[in-house]
């Protein structure tokens, strides 16, 4: 069953108290970072700290994602070469283009090979945060069979397209827009940007709510009191859960009269309609919300 990316929550790799608590604060993944929440003269040490951590924290409960530096840096190979070794789940790979993505499985590989590792076990999920990245993004996702899923970075991408990142980010409707849907065509996971504004709790509501009404599966966190909101956000509503039970029910006895078309309060269901409730439910279940 694939894996719950709700919320996925960055964590500094250079921070042994915060790599500790990691698992337990109720994110469906973590980040464990080595880029851009890593100084320079602290890159090495955080490596090897986020090496340890992996291999020796109980991280069972949740996703383990380390989004690595830039292969064109002298960091990235030393990251990809080192964090694979203890095979997280997933690398991030930032400033994702389809010859990085090429590099990082090929990388990949060999390690896996040389660790005695199923090949293809370590996924990756690609940072778009560049006008390059999102324009070939389908081709980026179809760079490696390992791709789970994007993140999109709407900070980055917005210095790098020379606007003002807002936070009503109208700005960045294309971008979610585009990463929703080639997502979705590609069956993996589109992951929004952070709310950066940790205090903010109505707005990071209705930012997470922009992006799920877009087509995102989820959203990355900067601070675990963003995680409740997102969750509660991404989870199907009572009313939306009652209406796609109705709507299952109503499908089961219209197959026992032989119906192949039914209409339920007056409005035709079709295959669409269906698919919606099933996912809704799936949903429902996995979450406990409702019993299987």
């Amino acid at each position: 069953m694939q894996k719950l990316r709700r919320t996925m929550l960055f964590m500094p790799g250079n921070n042994p108290g915060m790599l500790q608590d990691a698992a337990i604060l109720g994110a469906d993944a973590i980040i464990l970072d080595l880029e851009d929440a890593v100084s320079l003269t602290e890159k090495d040490s955080a490596r090897i700290l986020v090496r340890d951590a992996i291999k020796y924290i109980d991280y069972s409960q949740v996703e383990v994602v380390v989004r690595v530096n830039p292969l064109d840096t002298e960091f990235g190979p030393q990251d990809v070469d080192v964090i694979a070794r203890v095979k997280p789940d997933t690398l991030l790979v930032p400033k994702a283009d389809v010859e990085e993505i090429k590099l990082v499985d090929i990388m990949l590989a060999k390690i896996e090979e040389e660790e005695g590792y199923l090949v293809g076990s370590i996924k990756i999920i690609a940072l778009i945060e560049t006008a390059l990245g999102l324009e070939t993004v389908y081709e980026v996702i179809k760079a490696s069979q390992r791709m789970v899923g994007v993140l999109l970075g709407g900070e980055d991408l917005t210095a790098d397209l020379g606007i003002t990142r807002t936070k009503e980010g109208e700005e960045i409707f294309y971008a979610r827009n585009k990463v929703a849907t080639v997502c979705r065509a590609l069956r993996v996971d589109a992951i929004d940007t952070p709310f950066t504004d940790t205090n903010d709790y109505e707005g990071l509501t209705k930012d997470t709510a922009r992006a799920k009404s877009l087509g995102l599966t989820g959203k990355s966190a900067i601070n675990p009191r963003q995680i409740e909101i997102i969750h509660a956000v991404f989870a199907p509503t009572e009313v939306e859960l009652k209406q796609a039970l109705r709507v299952l029910a109503a499908m089961e006895e219209a197959e026992k009269e032989g119906k192949g078309v039914f209409s339920l309060d007056g409005k035709m269901i079709d295959a669409p309609v269906i698919n919606r409730a099933r996912t809704t439910v799936e949903l429902g279940q996995r979450l406990g919300l409702i019993e299987r």
